[in-house]
């Protein structure tokens, strides 16, 4: 296959994509707006290397985020300039490293055919020497620990260099922890992803002759996503690209929203200082949204401060307006987004994998599933786990399955030792022996723990105080409130504490699911009044073994807004628009929070091509108690030229909205009851409907029977006709 000529790799670039493929020497950052073709632009100056300017694909690199996008990147520019594209070092950061390293490491004294440590065997690693070193994990946390020495080695903070951070308890043991978890990864012969890069930097800076031989090397050096680089990242790139100095940087500081991974946003806003003689090219045009759209979203985005000044347009025309619905609940809200789904579906707008629904954070997901679920309407979770599959969803549910049922050895399995309690595999190896000897469940071996030969007093006394835990968090069953039960065992368990001191940022998400767990319980409890426990696990595992999603036939997509960046749908769903949802609660302390906030609703706005939707609700549940929550503060910054506001007024337009919305969901369930409609039960005679609600079981209606009063009936169970 022939090489494109330049004239012809040109014609496919407008004007503003030719000038930034066409400057090829000297430095220059491309600040690539949403949906403007960033991608197309770096493949087309790399085939322009390869082809006309002769340059030798092996002397070409391109560093980019994901696997993913490596692969998309090696995929097209193998279209356009054939097998020489084996050639050209296409991959991320950490395989870039790697592939140095394998003929590099042994000068930092590692043996050939190291190995790469993953997260998990990172943790696992950091466990067993926590233990090791007698330290408590209880008060100080694996992840935490982990956490933070992986802040220390994204900011090239070597051991020596992290005893000048000490300066509490906290930091002590992570000192001494980081210091042993070095050695022991070099005794094991091994890196983990941070080492990757910090290795390859010694190595360059160590060894001049090293370093002279890769900035040789790679004439021409390219990064995407420049604005997610960490410090790590940003000296590495620095170090290969100062001999030719023929660096292409690629991002756009409006979607910086990875902070808390590490990124520094001023890598990419002080380019042009790094690099006084730098080209900078802007590419503003968009090829995603509509003008509407856009319009919003450069509103949104030009609040804040110090950002590289761009303003994306399209040459699109037309163009829907924002539908924006502020709910009176979130039941309103979730209610809202599935009607309108529906309705998109069944009109042909669009099909079911177009439309995706984002929000702030995993919790957030369970209302809009379970509406999805009764609706019959497929619907996938991208990034994470569905709500009743995820991990510390389905621990609290083995807790309340083993109280009720200290015969299910299945959930009794999960939770003997979660948290960690000190009865470990061989324990329960032994009361399993013992249990088949005589016959028993392993709960009846609990409390027989003393006659099984093989135990430690200490395991004997840790299997009996388990025991008391379970049967006192028992013998309070009947007496205290389902949410207020799970609290109890969330603490009496120490299971809230343990994920509180892992202190990370995927902790506090943690922690949000079970808050929303607690509220499924209040749901629950509000219109089921007269059922328990048993009935609530028996809807929670029907909803947990439902699986609606058929690959053939598409299904709406459920993600949160960071798993978002770089994908796009025609019909994009934004949820939970109130003070403390979105923005997040943990970020309105500071104006740098905030403002990665305000970016992070940009990309999220940026994701849709044709509509639209942003919704939140003045009311939300918040461990089982309805709770206000302010608009979303970045509702107000959006122009209402460019809203289609279904409401956002006060009670009396909330009701009429949430009136109209019931009536909706009723008929598509096959109901046709509105308020004032005479209804006959089999019960209490004839009565009136004077309002229609829906918790998370379903539609409701409130009918008042003379003699008898109201009454909040759900309609999947109530035996209520109309009457004509």
């Amino acid at each position: 296959m022939a090489a494109i000529g330049e004239k012809e790799l040109l014609r496919d670039l407008n004007p503003e994509q030719q000038e930034a493929a066409l400057h090829l020497d000297g430095p220059l950052l491309i600040l690539a707006g949403a949906g403007s073709g960033k991608t197309r632009v770096l493949t087309y100056r790399i085939a322009l290397l390869v082809g006309p300017r002769q340059v030798h694909p092996g002397r070409i690199l391109a560093i980019t985020f994901t696997n993913k996008a490596a692969e998309e990147m090696r995929g097209r520019t193998a279209r356009l300039v054939g097998p020489d594209a084996a050639s050209i070092w296409v991959s991320t950061f950490h395989s870039s490293c790697s592939r140095i390293l394998r003929m590099e490491a042994e000068r930092l004294g590692y043996r050939r055919g190291f190995v790469i440590y993953d997260d998990d065997d990172q943790l696992r690693m950091i466990s067993s020497l926590i233990k090791e070193m007698g330290i408590d994990n209880k008060k100080y946390a694996p992840r935490l620990v982990r956490a933070l020495i992986e802040d220390a080695k994204n900011e090239m903070v070597d051991v020596d260099g992290y005893r000048d951070k000490v300066h509490d308890d906290l930091t002590e043991i992570a000192y001494d922890v980081y210091g042993a978890y070095q050695k022991q990864l070099m005794r094991n012969n091994a890196m983990d992803f941070s080492d990757l890069l910090n290795n390859t930097i010694a190595v360059l800076e160590l060894f001049p002759h090293v370093l002279e031989h890769y900035q040789n090397h790679f004439s021409y050096i390219n990064v995407d996503e420049y604005q997610d680089t960490n410090p790590a990242q940003y000296r590495l790139v620095k170090l290969l690209s100062a001999g030719h100095r023929n660096l292409c940087v690629v991002g756009d500081d409006d979607q910086g929203i990875y902070s808390w991974r590490g990124a520094d946003l001023r890598n990419i806003l002080e380019f042009e200082h790094d690099y006084p003689d730098s080209k900078v090219v802007r590419l503003e045009r968009n090829y995603r949204s509509t003008p509407v759209i856009l319009g919003a979203a450069n509103h949104i985005v030009s609040l804040i401060n110090g950002r590289k000044e761009k303003k994306l347009w399209t040459e699109r025309e037309g163009g829907e307006a924002i539908k924006y619905l502020y709910a009176g609940t979130g039941n309103d809200e979730a209610s809202y987004v599935a009607l309108e789904i529906n309705r998109l579906l069944e009109d042909g707008t669009c099909g079911q994998r177009d439309v995706a629904v984002f929000y702030r954070t995993n919790a957030q997901s369970r209302s809009f599933e379970e509406i999805l679920l009764r609706f019959g309407i497929p619907y996938k979770i991208v990034g994470g786990f569905k709500f009743y599959e995820r991990r510390e969803v389905k621990d609290v549910l083995a807790y309340l399955k083993c109280i009720l049922n200290p015969d299910d050895s299945v959930s009794l399995r999960r939770i003997i030792n979660e948290p960690k309690r000190g009865i470990g595999l061989t324990t329960v190896s032994h009361l399993d022996a013992f249990a088949r000897l005589q016959g028993i469940t392993l709960w009846e071996a609990i409390g027989r723990a003393e006659e099984v030969g093989n135990l430690s007093s200490g395991a004997a006394k840790k299997l009996e105080q388990f025991r008391e835990m379970i049967e006192s968090l028992a013998n309070e069953r009947e007496t205290a409130s389902l949410p207020a039960f799970l609290h109890m065992i969330l603490e009496r368990t120490g299971y809230a504490e343990a994920i509180r001191k892992e202190g990370t940022f995927e902790s506090e998400g943690r922690l949000e699911n079970l808050q929303e767990l607690q509220n499924a319980a209040a749901e629950f409890v509000s219109t089921h009044p007269d059922e328990g426990m048993e009935a609530f696990l028996e809807r929670v595992s029907l909803v947990a073994e439902i699986d609606l999603y058929d690959e053939d036939e598409g299904a709406v997509t459920l993600m949160t807004l960071h798993n978002a960046k770089g994908l796009e749908f025609p019909v994009v769903f934004i949820v939970g628009l109130e003070d403390g949802v979105f923005p997040h609660q943990r970020s309105m302390d500071s104006r740098e929070n905030i403002e990665e906030e305000r970016r992070l609703f940009y990309v999220g706005m940026t994701r849709a091509k044709d509509l639209l939707y942003l919704t939140g609700a003045a009311y939300r549940s918040k461990f089982g108690e309805m709770k206000l929550g302010p608009e979303s503060r970045f509702m107000k910054d959006i122009p209402r030229e460019y809203l289609e506001v279904i409401s956002c007024g006060g009670p009396a337009a909330r009701d009429s909205i949430s009136s109209e919305l019931r009536s909706r969901e009723l008929e598509m369930l096959g109901y046709s009851f509105h308020v004032g409609d005479r209804v006959l039960h089999n019960k209490w005679g004839e009565g009136i409907v004077t309002a229609m609600s829906r918790s998370s079981s379903g539609p409701e209606v409130t009918v008042n029977f003379p003699g008898e009063g109201e009454r909040l009936l759900l309609l999947e169970y109530a035996p209520l006709r109309k009457v004509d």
